[in-house]
Formats: structure tokens, sequence, C-alpha cells
């Protein structure tokens, strides 16, 4: 499993290719407000003044900067200028609510509307070429950045420590389609004002983050390209509360009104079993914890809600253990990856091996007619054009689905679909975009989920995939682009032996002091992923950081779990149940009722409630649970430290204490 990195730019530019809306639309331009006495575009000059909910956003068309003028006399900027020179401005003509005008020289047209409540500009472009923009954060009175890293992160912008390579992220990139779960992110200012920015075409569309005289922003860059489909460019910025989670509400909104959100209501209605995931712990069993004995084990335990999975190791569960565990309560999903292909004869998994002939004839080409190598440098990535216009007459999607579901699991994990390391395939017998990548990948999930019935997950899901899928590993870690580095380490981080419990997923590691502070420090955690999908996909995090891997973060990330009501992720051995099984029972018996009262709700609120930051306070729907999490040493309003308090609507507080690991 894997997800694409943040990469180091310090210098370099990098164009990315495709074109594809956030959920495949793009919403018309609606005027702000109904009055006829606000005009919702005027220009004067260069200057080209838009009506947004709460005030105005007034762009200079000579340089692209954009500042905010705030109903109640604030000023701020939206935008420094774009980076690189756009040439001369053509003349600004208004049609309607829409302004319009080109840089000739850059053969870039642009137009800037309001819609609904926010500044709408879109760029265009019939050449291929690049354009840095917006620039943000930049403003003396930003605060915080928000990004939507995994679960999600707001950084202190003049932080000393996020401003150095110690934190990883000054000098970074990552692409808006790929390296972000969702493609937005956001400012927070002083005065209790904020920005929220929304990039409509993120596919071609990177977010950098640049360091600046100790200060941090980001910078959006844009490759257009006709052949790709990346030949639009569409940004939308709305003035915000400056809450750390006010992008992340404002994105929501911004789905909701496009019919983007497919809630896990819908979900449970069209396949009750989806309901089982509610008030359930995740686990990939191994050795006898896959065997119908280790569902005793767990019922035993007091256990009445999991989602079992199990690796593509030649070993799946077998139908009496699928049995039992299905009557228990559980949910039991095969891994596979529809995403790699090796030689038949050396393929180190069974999930690599196709029918001839789909390695090589199936895999992804570059421009210079070479293969894409694979993950980890083995075998290659398979073309998701290749396999839709094989499917009607081998089958091979439908056959391997078979297999793999054949001892009765009614669940299935697929891996990297919904991760949004999309492909441009050169190949002349299957050419495909990124966009067309995507919509492939959403085609054949929602085969999975929809026609098959399958209780569907995937990897680190971006929330273009919400629809067709009804839980997500990986979209809750923040990962620091070092983890895969600490992966690649067998020594210390663990290999594949033995098989019955591989050290790469229950040796413990201790993480180093900067990585632990980037991935998992609470002062610097906010739930974006939760603000935005809470009633839509289950999130948990990546599967091999299962809770026991990392002892030192055990406690925060128990505390966390509670705090966002989203699942903890395992790993189960037979040993692994004899040494932590009775906390893990105690925190799933904690954990159930709260899901239960609040899994298909969304979250409502969000607040820290001192102004370290360690007391942490979160709502879901209208007051039906209130979770309060301490994650510092000393007590806060009778809340111990490193203790959580929960109240279902109506209910008395419960509290849970986790110890660690």
């Amino acid at each position: 499993m894997k997800t694409r990195k943040l990469k180091r730019t310090k210098n370099k530019a990098i164009a990315l290719s495709g074109a594809l809306t956030v959920i495949g639309v793009v919403g018309a331009a609606t005027a702000f407000g109904t009055g006829t006495d606000r005009a919702q575009v005027d220009v004067r000059g260069n200057q080209v003044a838009v009506r947004v909910a709460g005030g105005r956003a007034v762009l200079d068309v000579s340089s692209l900067a954009v500042r905010a003028q705030a109903d109640d006399g604030s000023a701020w900027q939206l935008s420094a200028p774009a980076a690189g020179t756009l040439g001369p401005t053509g003349k600004v003509s208004v049609h309607g609510a829409t302004a319009t005008w080109r840089y000739p020289s850059k053969k870039l047209a642009v137009t800037a509307s309001a819609q609904d409540g926010r500044l709408a500009v879109t760029v265009r472009s019939t050449r291929q070429t690049t354009l840095s923009w917006p620039v943000t954060a930049t403003d003396p009175a930003a605060k915080e950045v928000q990004i939507p890293r995994g679960e999600g992160l707001s950084v202190p912008v003049a932080d000393r420590w996020w401003n150095s390579d110690s934190a990883g992220l000054a000098g970074s990139e990552a692409g808006v389609a790929d390296g972000l779960t969702m493609p937005f992110w956001g400012t927070s200012l002083s005065g209790r004002h904020g920005v929220s920015y929304i990039a409509e075409s993120d596919i071609g569309t990177t977010l950098k983050f640049v360091s600046t005289r100790g200060r941090l922003h980001t910078q959006a860059e844009h490759a257009f390209s006709t052949r790709e489909g990346t030949n639009r460019y569409s940004v939308t910025f709305a003035l915000t509360d400056g809450s750390p989670v006010a992008a992340a509400q404002d994105y929501r909104a911004w789905l909701l009104r496009h019919g983007g959100i497919t809630t896990l209501r819908t979900k449970i209605a069209r396949n009750p079993e989806v309901g089982r995931l509610v008030g359930a712990f995740h686990a990939y069993a191994w050795g006898q914890a896959r065997t119908a004995e280790g569902v005793r084990r767990l019922r035993e335990l007091g256990i009445d809600r999991m989602w079992l999975g199990y690796d593509a190791d030649g070993s799946p569960m077998s139908r009496e253990a699928t049995t039992l565990a299905e009557r228990s309560g559980y949910l039991v999903g095969p891994y596979d990856s529809w995403a790699n292909a090796q030689d038949p004869a050396t393929a180190d998994t069974s999930v690599s091996q196709w029918p001839a002939p789909v390695w090589q004839d199936a895999c992804v080409h570059r421009a210079d007619g070479g293969i894409v190598t694979g993950f980890g440098g083995r075998g290659c990535y398979v073309s998701s054009e290749a396999l839709r216009r094989a499917e009607p007459s081998r089958h091979y999607l439908a056959d391997r689905t078979r297999q793999m579901t054949a001892s009765g699991a009614d669940s299935y994990f697929l891996d990297v679909d919904a991760a949004g390391e999309l492909f441009t395939d050169h190949s002349p017998a299957h050419p495909m975009t990124q966009a067309q990548d995507r919509r492939n990948r959403l085609r054949r999930m929602a085969w999975l989920s929809g026609d098959r019935k399958l209780v569907l997950g995937s990897e680190s899901a971006g929330s273009w995939a919400n629809g067709v899928l009804s839980f997500s590993h990986g979209s809750g870690t923040p990962v620091d682009d070092r983890l895969w580095a600490l992966e690649r380490d067998r020594q210390n981080w663990g290999g594949y032996a033995p098989g019955t419990a591989p050290a790469v997923f229950f040796k413990p590691v201790h993480l180093p002091t900067d990585v632990a502070k980037a991935m998992y420090d609470p002062r610097y955690r906010v739930p974006l992923y939760q603000t935005v999908l809470h009633d839509s996909v289950i999130s948990t995090e990546r599967w091999e950081l299962s809770w026991s891997k990392l002892p030192d973060q055990s406690r925060t990330r128990a505390l966390l779990a509670m705090l966002y009501n989203v699942p903890l992720n395992l790993v189960l051995s037979q040993a692994e149940l004899e040494q932590h099984g009775r906390q893990i029972a105690e925190s799933q018996r904690y954990f159930e009722p709260l899901h239960k009262a609040a899994a298909t709700e969304p979250m409502t609120g969000f607040r820290r409630l001192t102004s370290d930051g360690l007391v942490q306070r979160t709502t879901f729907g209208d007051h039906a649970l209130t979770v309060t999490a301490n994650f510092s040493t000393t007590a806060h309003n009778g809340l111990p430290g490193g203790c959580v308090d929960a109240v279902v609507h109506g209910g008395k507080p419960r509290r849970l204490c986790p110890a660690g690991l």
C-alpha cells in the first residue's frame, strides 16, 4: 500500500498532467445576493471588485493580486501577485455577473465572477504553459495555514520549527489530486478572519509550501495542457471566520451544493451490510487470528463489532471463519490491488499475477514507449483503461473478485484506487489521461459497491471517491515524507517474516522526534477530513501503522480517534490478542456507543479550549455527540490529562483514559 509523497522542490518546477474537476462537475456562475442595489462585479481601471459573502474581493488584473474588503472594515491580502510575468493586460469586459480579460502574450483568458458567495476565477490557455497562482498566506496578519494532508494540519506560519528543515514541510509540494486528501486549503488571520481556497481543477495543480524570511506561505501552480485536458483552471475564494476548520466547512458546503457527498445513511439504505461498520474497529488478521478460533477469541473479549481483513498471502480466511465472523456481527474482507502486474513466473504476491496477456500488454506506458514501473520497482502499473477495454470479453475484474470472495467475504479493500495517484497512459492500444484514469476507477469501485453489494474500502481515499466506498484506510494519517524511508529500513522497521505475524506490521517502532511531531502533535492536528466527510466515509489511519506499531503515540492516537469519532486500525495475531486484547476490547466497547450515536452525523464543531491547543472539543450533528479530549498532562475543568469525556445527547459523560501500549 502507498500514497503519493510530498516532494521536495527547492528550485524545481514539476508539471502535472490530466484534468477533471473535483467531482466531475463545475457549478455554473451564480450571482451573489438578490438585490439590484449592490453590483456583483464592479470594474474600475485595472481593479475588478466582486461581491462575496462577508464583503468584497478586489482583483488587480495587472498582477492577479487579490485583496479582501470585509463588511466589518477589515482588509487583507487573499493572494499575492502571480509568480512570473503575465505581460500586458487586454481590456476588461463585463457580461452580467462575470468580468473577462486576457493576457495575450501568455495566451491566457481569465473570468472572475460571484459564485454562491465566493470569488470564482477561471483561467484558460490554448497552449502548454504553467501559472503559479494564487500565492496565499502572505498577509502579515496570517497566523495559520490549513492543509488537508491526511486528516488535516493547521500550521502556524511564523513557527520557527515549521519553517525549518526539521519539519519537512517548507520546500515541499503536494499534488492537489494525489498529495492532498481534498482539493482545498485555508488560512486563519487575526481578528476572526480567514480564507478558503478550493481548486476545482485539481488534476494538473500542485500546492507548494514556501518559507520566506521565517514565514510559511503556499503557492499553487497549474500546468495547462490541451492533450491532458487541463487547459481550464478554476479556483474559488471564500471569506471565513478563521476557525481551524472553516475552510473544510466551506468545501463541504461546495460539495453539497454540487451533489458531491453520498451519506452513510444512503449507503446503508442501499446495502444494509454497510451498517456493520458502525461501532467497529478495523483490523488485519494474521495467523491464528484469521481462523475460527481467532474469531471466538475476539468474542470472548467482548468485541461484537469488527472489520476483519486479511492480506493476499495465500492463506485467506476459511469459509468456517468467515461464516462465524459474520454471525458475530463482523465484516470480512480481502485485500486486493488492481494496480500492479508482474511476471507470473516471479511475482512476489498473488494479487500481482494476472492471466496473460495483462503482463505486459496492459501496463501503463510512458511517452518514450517504456512501461511505468510499479510500486517499489516491481512489475508495472496496470492501466485502468486497458482493463476497462478488456473486461467485456476477458472478465479479468469479475473473475478476480469472484475468486477473492469465494470464502463468503462481504467486504473488499481495493488498494490504491481511491488514493489519487493517477496516470497518463501513452500506449497506442489503450491511451488514457489522468482524468480518464479517475473515471475508470470510479466506475469499477461503483461496480464493486453497487452491483456486487460489497462493503468497499480503499486507501487514503480522496474526497472525489466518497460516493463509491464506505471506508478508507489511510486518510486519517498526515504522512510525513520521511516515513517512507523509515519503512524501507527493514532492519529497524521490520520485514515480511514471520508469515503469521510479519515484523513490518507488528514490530514496535519509535519514530524520530521530528517525524512524530509533524504527524502526531495534537497542537497541529485538525479534523478537516471529518468536517467534510464524517457522515460519508469511515476513515482510519494507514494499515501498516497499526495502533501497536507506534507505542509512543498510542495514547495520543487513541484520544484522537475518540475525539474524531473514528475507529482504531489494528493488526491482530495470537500474541497481539494475548498482549493487548483487553485494552483493545475496552477501547472498542467505549467507542461503539459513541459511533452508533454519531457515525451518520456530520461533524458540526471543533474548538481548541486552551491557549496551548492541548484540550480540544468536537460536536456531531445537533449535539448528538460531544467529545472533549485532554492531550496535556494536567487536568482541565475536571478532565484529567490523557483522558477523553464523551456525552451522547441527553446522557452523562463517559470517560476513557487509555493507558497506551
